[in-house]
């Protein structure tokens, strides 16, 4: 039997929750007005334009290159206008047209003031975009400088090309 000071509550949510439940569903359903829309469409397309991709913007997900995603990937975040930029292994998978097409990517958005920290394994990006690295094994810095003083750097090929190398 329910204790008594909740025999007065009616069965259910309780009616100061369902009045919100309501009015965020009548919210939810609001469409933006027509102008922010264009707008937002205008800016998907200028962003989509800025990173190379050159599908058609209503193409299926299944029908685009594997690059294709990776452009979607950038132009999003790029979305938020950010003034640091974390690239996880971007260039990972990418044949080598790709990566060169990537690489020059990376280097323009650089170039027009965004700051870049790169998490990367393919030594061609990173001897082509990188003035400095900080090589990492196990989360403890093995070796920092310039990629050509990082990857010369015994610990370095110990850990990561072996011993007989």
């Amino acid at each position: 039997m329910p204790s008594r000071h909740c025999r007065h509550l009616p069965a259910g949510p309780h009616p100061r929750r369902l009045g919100r439940t309501r009015q965020r569903r009548r919210r939810r359903h609001v469409r933006p007005p027509p102008a922010r829309i264009a707008a937002a469409r205008g800016e998907a397309d200028r962003l989509l334009d800025r990173v190379g991709f050159a599908a058609p913007r209503a193409a299926h997900g299944d029908s685009l290159t594997y690059f294709d995603h990776k452009r979607i990937e950038l132009a999003r975040a790029l979305a938020c206008a950010p003034d640091l930029l974390l690239l996880d292994e971007w260039l990972a998978g990418l044949n080598p047209t790709e990566l060169e097409a990537g690489i020059d990517l990376v280097r323009s958005l650089n170039a027009s003031g965004l700051t870049i920290v790169m998490v990367e394994h393919v030594m061609h990006a990173i001897r082509s975009l990188c003035g400095h690295v900080v090589v990492l094994s196990a989360g403890r810095v093995i070796a920092a400088g310039t990629p050509d003083e990082a990857l010369a750097d015994p610990g370095v090929v110990r850990v990561y090309l072996g011993e007989a190398a």
